[in-house]
């Protein structure tokens, strides 16, 4: 196979591969965050349901999410008797954000509890809210106790970007198998090949970000809460 025309053909399909990871990555982010205000502060009903998400998020293989966002959202849709919008790159990204958000909040959760306990009690003793000790206090120590955790679930998601050729997103893993198809599978090492060669560089792209914001918040790092945050990921 001549890799000079495979590679131009995959790359073709980046751009909606790159574009469902980042929306997913941001969408699930903000879920994230949701989440875990509901989990910490521990509202009667709301953080059941927080729990029974991450639960559901954490649990549930990802293509079977995949698979219950792609088929389950348009009979959302078909109750408040709008134009059917779901294609399967939307329903891709819903899928994935809520995998990511739930998955993520099991990240911050642990970093915001391993922030010691005399940090909240300093905030709460100079009158500030609930959003300013996040911001002022807690906030910059929980973000770098976070990061190595974060960038794992970046990581994950761009694996898991490439279930979303079975609910039919033309993505890279999708061209790849029709371009496979086309040649009767004769180059499917070369294929699956150049396809690591490309989920490695998004991969190792993530990694070189999430480190350059670690160490430029390493200042911020309590000298217990690393071992602490680890202890509480683990159970």
């Amino acid at each position: 196979m001549d890799l000079s025309i495979m590679i131009p053909e995959l790359l073709k399909a980046l751009p909606l591969t790159l574009a469902i990871t980042f929306t997913a990555m941001i969408a699930g982010f903000l879920l994230a965050l949701i989440t875990t205000t509901f989990r910490v502060r521990r509202i009667p009903i709301v953080s059941q349901l927080a729990d029974l998400y991450v639960s559901y998020a954490r649990s549930v293989p990802v293509v079977l999410q995949l698979f219950v966002a792609f088929y389950g959202l348009p009979l959302v849709v078909a109750l408040f008797e709008v134009e059917d919008f779901v294609s399967p790159n939307v329903a891709a990204i819903v899928g994935l954000s809520l995998y990511h958000g739930g998955y993520l909040s099991e990240v911050l959760r642990p970093a915001y509890l391993a922030v010691e306990r005399g940090q909240h009690d300093a905030a709460d003793s100079l009158g500030y809210t609930f959003l300013q000790k996040i911001l002022r206090v807690v906030g910059p120590q929980a973000v770098h106790i976070a990061l190595p955790g974060y960038g794992n679930s970046i990581i994950y998601l761009i694996h898991n970007v490439a279930l979303v050729m079975y609910i039919g997103a033309a993505d890279v893993m999708a061209t790849a198998h029709l371009v496979m198809e086309r040649d009767y599978n004769q180059y499917q090492f070369e294929t699956y090949l150049v396809l690591a060669v490309i989920y490695s560089l998004l991969c190792l792209a993530a990694w070189i970000v999430v480190r350059f914001f670690e160490t430029r918040n390493a200042k911020f790092t309590p000298n217990t809460a690393p071992a602490k945050a680890t202890m509480m990921a683990s159970v």
